[in-house]
């Protein structure tokens, strides 16, 4: 007899291909299925058998420790990328291996993205934007990467981020050139047009409508070009010298902000630093964590404690905590990703000097 307790009824089926599995039903059927128990608090878990489609699950599913032999450190691993600690700093706090505790953070990465792309404008962008590419680099020096990372000017709100690969450049003495040609030869050269091809990706993922934006950046000359590939934008695009003053006044001041705030935030990120992200996917799901923190959990002024750029921009009430980010489980067959993000969350993000990094599989609907 299935229960009629909502307190502790399922949300949904947890199977992609039931047709109860985008949303609460009255005639979805479910039964109470025994239980399991587990070394973990809580240690007794029920578990549920959907009628429909007979798939059994538990009430461990809906939660985002579904599968963690390490439930304790989601939410401390949470706090610590952005309090600009390296994975093995976190393991050794913990008494956790360097693996788990990256495995928390992609994990964690995936849930902000799902997050985000949930409950991000879904409206014609109404405040003037800036964007800016953020300079840091994977596996080593020979490898920059810019993360294109684009903001509201009045809100401060975190619209989103691409990336691209880029060479190295400026001044290298002679060993460096040819040690730079022998990698190139060996493994490849990154696309020359990349910066061009993601910046436009990015304002088409966040502004998929045709509407007219303002946009303010840096005298970048991919940045023009980038604009001429989105026929259905009406762009009144503002440049700014990148050597003005980075003073409140700069049309680029919210960009800049967010620029300190990734260095000041990730240890991955510092100008000379022994925990620089290995990949680029590994990059990118630490700075998914940082846009959520920074538009939902952080205050506009860390002085007055005020309202969140999600707060401002009238997506949200109240600032969010995150006990409350991490109350629920979200999955990417309910949520629907934008197809260059969704490369983000299946971990798809490849490097050169790492052809075989490990792709993210799903179990069930993870």
């Amino acid at each position: 007899m299935p229960s009629t307790d909502a307190a502790h009824a399922p949300p949904y089926c947890p199977n992609p291909s039931c047709p109860y599995h985008h949303g609460r039903n009255a005639q979805w059927r479910w039964i109470r299925a025994g239980f399991f128990t587990r070394a973990a608090a809580p240690h007794r878990i029920q578990r549920y058998q959907c009628r429909h489609c007979r798939r059994h699950f538990s009430q461990q599913t809906f939660r985002t420790t579904y599968w963690l032999k390490r439930p304790d450190l989601l939410m401390p691993t949470f706090h610590r990328l952005l309090g600009c600690s390296a994975l093995r700093q976190i393991a050794r706090e913990f008494a956790a291996s360097p693996q788990t505790v990256a495995a928390h953070a992609a994990r964690l990465g995936r849930h902000c993205l799902l997050f985000h792309e949930r409950h991000r404008p879904r409206g014609p962008i109404e405040e003037p934007l800036a964007l800016d590419s953020f300079q840091s680099f994977e596996y080593s020096q020979y490898h920059p990467t810019l993360y294109h990372v684009l903001a509201g000017r009045s809100s401060h709100f975190f619209y989103g981020f691409t990336d691209s690969e880029c060479r190295r450049s400026g001044s290298m003495r002679p060993g460096q050139k040819r040690r730079r040609a022998a990698l190139e030869a060996r493994h490849g050269r990154p696309d020359p047009r990349s910066i061009e091809l993601e910046v436009a990706a990015l304002l088409a993922t966040v502004a998929p409508q045709p509407q007219r934006l303002e946009l303010a950046t840096d005298e970048h000359t991919d940045y023009p070009r980038a604009l001429r590939r989105l026929g259905h934008l009406q762009v009144a695009h503002t440049t700014i010298s990148s050597r003005a003053a980075r003073t409140t006044r700069n049309p680029l001041f919210e960009i800049n902000l967010l620029d300190l705030l990734i260095r000041h935030c990730g240890a991955n990120h510092k100008r000379e630093t022994i925990a620089f992200s290995k990949r680029r996917q590994g990059a990118a799901e630490r700075l998914w964590v940082l846009l959520v923190w920074r538009n939902w959990i952080k205050s506009f002024s860390e002085r007055r404690r005020d309202a969140t750029p999600a707060m401002r921009l009238g997506l949200a009430g109240h600032r969010l905590s995150v006990a409350r980010l991490l109350a629920e489980r979200l999955v990417p067959t309910r949520v629907a990703l934008s197809p260059r993000w969704a490369r983000y969350y299946w971990r798809q993000t490849l490097t050169r000097m790492i052809p075989n990094g490990a792709l993210h599989r799903r179990r069930y609907a993870a």
